[in-house]
Order: structure tokens, then C-alpha cells, then sequence
């Protein structure tokens, strides 16, 4: 047990910030929901079964955290997963979702996977049939989880799906922290979910990464063993809690993110990026490393991991390490949703008082002297708990929990926020292949989607393709080779903005961080990859081609060129992309936890995508594209990077401040998977938020930025949002009009666009949305 002194309950404005969870979801292979789950993992039972979802006779093993629950029909299995934990924790929390304004919970939640079931068959019929579902392909994109979720709980805060690979979860609660700490909303449904998948199966199996037997994490180290399942958190202020007489049963006091820019697959062996993560997260709460009663650890069971975790916990902790187990020897990894997975375990362990075990250690001591609490749980009574979770990319997060009362975090978090700047832009757009000529294209009023193809029943249709060739330049062709199309974009545009504003020393680029942002993810990887084995099974399982499917691989990329070292998040969530990235990044140097954070953003639209989008109604059949006009909408591959710095770090290395933040707002519509409304009221509440936080008023914007593109629901919708928010004949930028559709970097492109556009006096107001009812705006000042 901790022997620090308690700050004792959170009073007055602490008590507003500090971070309560109370209610609690969870089905694994151990059980069907939180108390059978807990029995199992408390007595050491694995919920390791033989995965019978799909054929594994190819694979190294069969083994699998597998659920046995009956799932509904003709729902994906991602989607019944996240909706079975959630309504488990709205239940346990209390929280009548009638009695509070539904305006103001958020969802926020974390995968690698989404709807891949979904996604696999439809392709499967594709390379075998040459049929393709759109519509069923449109419904099961990755940012459709916070859709869903939000549609069928009829949540319309917020919403975000954070995609940080196995750290999805985890760093979906650092983005539920941030939400809470600044007041945005008054509850989050926060945690993660990730299905059992063939692609995950036979690309780990490629790596060689699979143990034939069920896994022993800390022990033998023989490989990982795979599972599926979701854990779900309320979260809400102690005050609010303890107002609707609300039990809490922990707090969340704090989270840690760093990058290694070491390899896309392999962990820093030194274990430096993941005791930067604990330290910040321990620092973030108030606590030190003496104050931690056990750990939650990531431990895979992979040589690789199970080697460099234990180091980075000597770094930290020295030689006297908390008890510190593995959760995964019981239920599998389950990847993205692992991070909010264990966050429930570690939360149950602090409520139940017992450390969870570490199972199946087939009599082997962890060869690096941790106690493991091997084979069943034990009492152990804990006040903090630190939970680790790692991922592709070098990405390492960590989050802290702790008893009510435990953790000082409202104290450590400054009173005066930090001034944000933005010190660097740079993009593409189609046949624009750089800022300078995306610069010309913009002036010049030329379209950047004149190319044309082919969709089968559908004709010729008009799409704007970047040059990968082009993008790829300006990177060492070794490193090149191994990255995708998405990484390529994403890099260009980065390497552009340096070539434009100045390179960072050494110093200063290990202090960066990196929030990527996505629309749709590495589509062509994911396809190829999943082709290959639809047609030659494990032998057309290609390693490379997989450790570039998880959606952060561009910013594990983008880290390793440039030695970034600091923060990083990855946001997958359709048009609203490009703002809620900026919104994070900013949130976080303005609270001091970072000084200068890179916003990357890309999307990237192979053949099989483009025929998706051109098979739903609003695509043009033929240019000009006109916003507004009811012409149709035009795909268009684009890139974005924005430099965030806080004020201070900017002057102190005489950086040009291009811009200045002054708030954001994001809202959401429980209108469906794929769908819009109509009455813009939803959008309007966006626009709203970010004129409050910016303290403007609408007749001082000086430029709107249009999310109008020529799509008629779309823009009829924003029309009626504009004017709801007061909006109506302010002077409006439509870069749509020559950019195309770019979903997620349209955002970023188009604040790129007003920045570099003729002076307008007054703020810039930038306008977004995403299918399926998603909205988010922010408001800047640009140069004066």
C-alpha cells in the first residue's frame, strides 16, 4: 500500500477537475461481463479458448481470448462487443441518460481494428466475385464505431476514435481527460473495442510474433496469444458525481504519451519512450514513482517486449518495482481495446482490493526478478495503479489511477493556460503536389481533381490523385521502400513545411510531438495485405505490408525521420479529422504537458475506395465541382502539416507566428452509421463552442472556411448551420471548390488556404464535419 500522504477529497474547483469513473463495462474471453470477467481474471482462469470465428489451420496457433457470448445477427462483431460494455456501464454508473443534456456527453473511443469482420467479407466477395457492397464497405470505416455507439445510445457530445494501434484505448482516455479538464462536457463514454480478425491473425502469424500454445507474458516470452473484447468507462468530475449521489469507484489522475522513433514494429529496447510515458503520466497526477502500488503492464509475451518493458521500469522505479502483472496471459491481447480493457482491471483491482495475476508462467521466474503476482490473484489493497499500453509505431501510453482522493492532479495543472501558436503550414492536394503549388492552384481557381477513372457500373468519374513518385523525394529511398502510401503523404507534406519555415535541431525535434489524423486510414495496405491472403493464404501474408495496415504507421514514420520523441495520438474520424487533431495538440501545450506538437493529416483513395464513394449518392459524374451548387462531390488525396507551438517556445527560437488559437467546439447527431441531418442545429452547436471558447462574436469572423464541397446534403446542411450560429453573410472561402473532397485534411488545407489568402481583417473560422453526424470548428487569428 501507498505510504504518501492523501490529498484527501477533491473540494471546490479541484473537485470540478478531478476525474471520476463511475461505471464500468467489460466482456473478454474470461466472461460475458464485468463480474464474470473479474472472477476469472482474480482467480487466475484463462479465457483462452480455440478460436472457432474463422479457419486458423495456417496459422501458428488456434489459440485465442476468444468471447463465447451470443452476438446479434447481421450486426458486425465490433459493434456488439462496444455495445454490450457500454450498456453494462451505464447501467452500473447509474447515469439516466434522460435527466442530463445529451448535448454534453461525449464518446471517445479507441480501436485498431473497427468493423473489420465487416470489411473482410465485403472485400472477400470483391476479389472473388468482383462485387462490391458499398454500402455495407461505407458502414464498417473505422470512424463508424463513435457512430454507432453515439446512434445507439443517443449521445450527441463530442466524438472521437483515437487509432494509436494495441495504445488505442489508453490514448483514448488521455483525449477523455482532456475533455473533462477543460469543462467541454459533462460526461464521456469512454473505452475500446476490437474484434478477432483474420487480418490481425495471419499478419501476426507472418511476423512470427504468435505463441503455438496460450501466451506466458514475463516468463517464457514465447509470443503473444490474440483476444477480442471491449472495456467501457463513465467518466465524469468527482463534483458531478458526487451531486447525483453517483459511487466512485476510482479517478483517473492522470496519462502519459510519448513516441520512440525507433521502428515500426519493434519497441526502443532501452525502454527510454515507455518510462517517459509513466513519468508523465505519474507527473500529470501529482505522484511519484514511490506512490505506485502495482502495474498493469502491456507484457504481449513477445521476446521483444517482455524485454524492454522490465528495463524501462528499472529506469523509473529503480530496483524497488511495484507487484506488476499481465492481464493478457488471461483474456489475449485485444489490441486497441487493451488500453481501456485493463483501465477496467486495474479499476476493479483498487475497488476489490487484489492484484490481478499473471497466468500460465509454466514454472519459468521472470528472468528480470519482477513479481509477477504469478498464477492467482492476491490481496494487495492498492491506492495507484499505473497501466501500461504499447504499439506499433513506438508508441507508448500510460495512464494512472487511483483511490478517490489518491492523486493530486487538479494542483498540478496550471491555473494560467499557455498561448498557442501556429508556426509552420504546409499541403498537398491532388495533382498539387506542394504547398507552392496548392498556393497557385488556390489564386489561379484551378480544380486539382482533373484526373478521370473508370468505375465499373458506374463510368468515368473525375478524382484528384497525388503523385507518390513526387512525395516520396524527398526521403531516403531505403526508408521510402518500406512505407505506404499514406506514410508517403503524410512525410511529404511534413518534409515541405521544414523546407518552407526551417528545420528543427536535434534538440528541438526530440521534444516534438506528433497528433496524426486520418479520414479512412492506410486503405491501399489494408487491401493489399488482406488480398494476399484471400489469395494465397499465409504465404501471401506479407509482414511488410501488415505492419503498415495499423492506422498510426504514418505517424511512427513521420517519428522515425525526424527523431520526434514527444506526445503523440493518432485520430481517425472522417472529416472532423484535421480540427479535433489541432483541438488536442492544442489542449495539450496550452496545460504546459507539451511545447510544440507537429498535426499531420492524410488520406489516401485507392481504386477500391474511390469506386465506394462514387456508389453513394452525392459523387460527381463530371467538373466543375461547385460548393454549394448541388454538383456533386469529388475525391480528392491530399496531406497537411500544422506546427503547434506554445508562445513562449515559438519566440524563444524567433519563429514567424502564422496564427494564434483561440478555442474550438466539437458536437455530434445520434443520426446513424453514414448519415447527415438536415436542420444544421447540430452542426450550428460546433460553430457555437468555438465562438464562445474564441470569445467572438460572429459578426467579428473575417473569413468562414467551407466544409461546402458540392455534395447537396452536406451543403445544405452547413448553410443552415451557418445561419443558425449567426454565420449567415459573413465572407465565406470555399477551397473545396478547388481541392476537392480531401475528409481528413480538408480542415487543416482549408486553414492553410485562409491563412495564405489576401488579408481579411478578423478571425478565421474553420468549419467541418464527418458522415454519420460528427462536427467540429475552431476559430484562429491569423497574422496581423
Amino acid at each position: 500500500m501507498s505510504t504518501g500522504a492523501s490529498t484527501g477529497p477533491a473540494t471546490g474547483a479541484q473537485a470540478d477537475r478531478t476525474i471520476a469513473l463511475t461505471g464500468l463495462g467489460l466482456i473478454t474471453g474470461a466472461g460475458d461481463d464485468v463480474e464474470k470477467s473479474w472472477a476469472s481474471i482474480a482467480s487466475g482462469t484463462s479465457g483462452i479458448r480455440t478460436n472457432t470465428l474463422f479457419d486458423t489451420s495456417e496459422l501458428l496457433t488456434g489459440w485465442a481470448g476468444m468471447v463465447t457470448g451470443g452476438q446479434p445477427p447481421g450486426l458486425d462483431r465490433c459493434y456488439a462487443l462496444a455495445s454490450a460494455a457500454i450498456r453494462e456501464a451505464l447501467h452500473h454508473s447509474g447515469l439516466d441518460l434522460d435527466t442530463v443534456d445529451r448535448d454534453r456527453v461525449a464518446v471517445v473511443v479507441g480501436s485498431s481494428l473497427g468493423a473489420m469482420p465487416t470489411l473482410e467479407s465485403v472485400h472477400r466477395e470483391l476479389v472473388h466475385e468482383g462485387r462490391l457492397d458499398a454500402a455495407r464497405a461505407a458502414a464498417a470505416q473505422l470512424p463508424c464505431v463513435g457512430d454507432h455507439i453515439a446512434a445507439e445510445f443517443d449521445l450527441r457530445g463530442p466524438r472521437v476514435v483515437l487509432s494509436n494501434a494495441c495504445a488505442a484505448s489508453a490514448v483514448a482516455l488521455g483525449y477523455a481527460a482532456e475533455l473533462l479538464w477543460k469543462g467541454e462536457v459533462d460526461h464521456v463514454v469512454c473505452g475500446g473495442v476490437d474484434p478477432l480478425a483474420e487480418l490481425s491473425a495471419y499478419g501476426f502469424s507472418a511476423l512470427g510474433a504468435l505463441d503455438e500454445e496460450p501466451c506466458s507474458p514475463l516468463a517464457a516470452s514465447t509470443g503473444l496469444t490474440l483476444g477480442e473484447g471491449a472495456g467501457f468507462m463513465v467518466l465524469e468530475s468527482v463534483r458531478r458525481a458526487a451531486g447525483r449521489g453517483a459511487r466512485v469507484l476510482a479517478e483517473l489522475g492522470g496519462y502519459g504519451l510519448s513516441c520512440d522513433g525507433y521502428h515500426q514494429t519493434a519497441p526502443d529496447p532501452s525502454g527510454k519512450g515507455a518510462c517517459s510515458a509513466m513519468a508523465q503520466a505519474l507527473d500529470t497526477a501529482g505522484l511519484t514513482p514511490k506512490d505506485v502500488d502495482y502495474l498493469n503492464l502491456h507484457g504481449t509475451g513477445t521476446p521483444a517486449n517482455d524485454a524492454s518493458e522490465p528495463k524501462a521500469l528499472k529506469l523509473l522505479f529503480g530496483p524497488d518495482i511495484p507487484p506488476a502483472s499481465s492481464t493478457k496471459s488471461i483474456i489475449g491481447h485485444t489490441l486497441g481495446a487493451a488500453g481501456a480493457v485493463e483501465a477496467v482491471v486495474s479499476t476493479l483491482a483498487l475497488d476489490r482490493g487484489v492484484l490481478p495475476p499473471t497466468v500460465n508462467t509454466r514454472g519459468v521466474a521472470s528472468p528480470f526478478g519482477l513479481d509477477v503476482v504469478p498464477e492467482a490473484g492476491r490481496e494487495g489493497r492498492p491506492e495507484v495503479v499505473l497501466s501500461n499500453s504499447f504499439a506499433f509505431g513506438g508508441n507508448n501510453a500510460s495512464v494512472v489511477l487511483n483511490k478517490p482522493g489518491r492523486a493530486a492532479c487538479p494542483a498540478r495543472r496550471p491555473t494560467v493556460e499557455h498561448q498557442v501558436v501556429v508556426t509552420g503550414v504546409a499541403g498537398l492536394a491532388g495533382s498539387a503536389g506542394d504547398t507552392a503549388s496548392l498556393l497557385e492552384a488556390l489564386r489561379e481557381g484551378r480544380p486539382c481533381f482533373g484526373a478521370t477513372e473508370h468505375v465499373a457500373g458506374i463510368g468515368d468519374v473525375p478524382v484528384g490523385r497525388a503523385d507518390l513518385k513526387a512525395a516520396a523525394r524527398g526521403t531516403n529511398p531505403s526508408r521510402a521502400r518500406r512505407m505506404d502510401p499514406l506514410s508517403l503523404l503524410a512525410a511529404s507534406a511534413v518534409g515541405d513545411l521544414y523546407a518552407r519555415h526551417g528545420k528543427p535541431s536535434r534538440t528541438e525535434a526530440e521534444s516534438t510531438g506528433i497528433v496524426f489524423a486520418t479520414g479512412y486510414g492506410p486503405v491501399t495496405s489494408v487491401l493489399q495485405f488482406h488480398e494476399g491472403v484471400l489469395r494465397r493464404g499465409i504465404t501471401g501474408a506479407n509482414p511488410s505490408l501488415f505492419a503498415n495496415t495499423v492506422v498510426n504507421a504514418a505517424a511512427g514514420h513521420v517519428a522515425m525521420l525526424h527523431r520526434y520523441r514527444g506526445y503523440t495520438a493518432t485520430i481517425a474520424g472522417g472529416g472532423t479529422s484535421s480540427v479535433l487533431a489541432l483541438q488536442l495538440a492544442a489542449r495539450v501545450i496550452a496545460r504546459g504537458a507539451a511545447t510544440r506538437i507537429m498535426v499531420v493529416v492524410a488520406d489516401e483513395f485507392p481504386a477500391q475506395a474511390l469506386a465506394t464513394q462514387a456508389a453513394l449518392p452525392g459523387y460527381a459524374r463530371s467538373l466543375p465541382v461547385v460548393p454549394g451548387g448541388r454538383t456533386g462531390t469529388v475525391l480528392s488525396e491530399g496531406a497537411a502539416a500544422i506546427l503547434l507551438e506554445s508562445g513562449t517556445a515559438a519566440r524563444a527560437r524567433g519563429a514567424e507566428r502564422l496564427a494564434t488559437v483561440r478555442g474550438f467546439g466539437a458536437s455530434g447527431e445520434s443520426v446513424g452509421v453514414g448519415r447527415l441531418g438536415r436542420d444544421g442545429l447540430a452542426w450550428a452547436r460546433a460553430v457555437r463552442s468555438a465562438l464562445t471558447e474564441a470569445g467572438a462574436a460572429p459578426e467579428e469572423i473575417g473569413t468562414v472556411v467551407s466544409a461546402a464541397s458540392g455534395h447537396p446534403l452536406v451543403d445544405l446542411n452547413q448553410t443552415r448551420a451557418l445561419r443558425a450560429a449567426g454565420l449567415e453573410g459573413r465572407p465565406v472561402l470555399a477551397p473545396k471548390a478547388v481541392l476537392g473532397e480531401t475528409y481528413g485534411s480538408a480542415g487543416a488545407l482549408g486553414l492553410i488556404a485562409a491563412l495564405t489568402a489576401p488579408a481579411v481583417p478578423g478571425p478565421v473560422l474553420l468549419s467541418s464535419f464527418a458522415h454519420g453526424g460528427s462536427y467540429a470548428a475552431a476559430v484562429f487569428d491569423g497574422r496581423v
